[in-house]
């Protein structure tokens, strides 16, 4: 199965990994203009969310990832990834370092991450599970919105994250409720090589963006991330929430493009 995605420009390739409260359309304003400065952009849906179906068959998502590369004849590419699919690119580079170039992750969990919640993500799962138990999903999809859109995240970026974000609930739902009937072959989650991982082994230009109005989890997984990778960039943005690249698309545009630039530069590929 091939994901669905988007594809504009052209020079060196750039997949966007989108967050597991959205799909590919939040990287609206990115896909344009880094298309215009030169790159050739892909921004997939994974699994489960925006137009791709839910799998019917094992899966990792750094593998679909890998194979969508494949499918589109990119040998390396740099992997810009939000969140969910920050944790998505980490496991690619972790998996097949020889096919990156460069590697930006926006709030991401770690691959070892979890276990150790602050009390605020621990509420909010709580809060999640008992919606989810209750089938409101519209108010769980109100929940991800109160919980990962950050100050400047205006109407528009808030509805358009609850439109993905319940897309998403109703089309994994469906299929869970698939998966009940007899013969059903759907496959509800990835599964990714078990830790510890050896982050210090990501061997390619790395920019770490943490948000200051994010929960502690994602900002201090920043921190350790960036520490433990030689030669990472950890940059927190004092203005940002969960999702930069909605909040204020501009300068996250910006401060991406630049990253890829002098990624590019380094490697002798500008």
């Amino acid at each position: 199965m091939t994901l669905s995605y988007d594809e504009a420009g052209d020079g060196p390739a750039v997949l966007l990994l989108h967050a597991g409260v959205c799909d590919r359309r939040m990287w609206d304003a990115q896909f344009t203009a880094l298309a215009a400065a030169g790159h050739r952009v892909v921004r997939p849906d994974l699994r489960g969310f925006g137009e791709s179906p839910v799998a019917e068959e094992p899966y990792t998502n750094s593998g679909d990832v890998l194979a969508l590369m494949d499918h589109l004849g990119i040998e390396r590419a740099a992997l810009v990834g939000a969140s969910f699919g920050g944790r998505v690119a980490l496991f690619t580079a972790l998996r097949a370092p020889e096919r990156l170039t460069a590697l930006a992750v926006l709030n991401a969990p770690l691959p070892d991450q979890g276990g150790c919640a602050s009390p605020e993500l621990a509420e909010f799962d709580r809060r999640e599970n008992e919606l989810f138990e209750a089938d409101d999903l519209e108010a769980a999809a109100a929940l991800n919105v109160e919980t990962w859109v950050g100050p400047e995240g205006g109407e528009t970026v808030r509805a358009a994250v609850h439109a993905m974000q319940l897309h998403a609930f109703e089309v994994q739902t469906a299929a869970e409720q698939a998966v009940e009937k007899e013969g059903a072959r759907f496959v509800l989650s990835a599964t990714e090589a078990d830790g510890p991982h050896d982050l210090a082994g990501i061997g390619v230009p790395l920019l770490v963006v943490s948000g200051a109005h994010d929960l502690s989890d994602f900002r201090l997984g920043a921190a350790h991330l960036a520490g433990a990778v030689p030669g990472a960039r950890h940059v927190e943005l004092p203005w940002a929430g969960h999702l930069p690249s909605m909040e204020r698309p501009e300068e996250t545009t910006a401060l991406l493009a630049d990253f890829l630039t002098e990624a590019a530069e380094a490697a002798g590929t500008a």
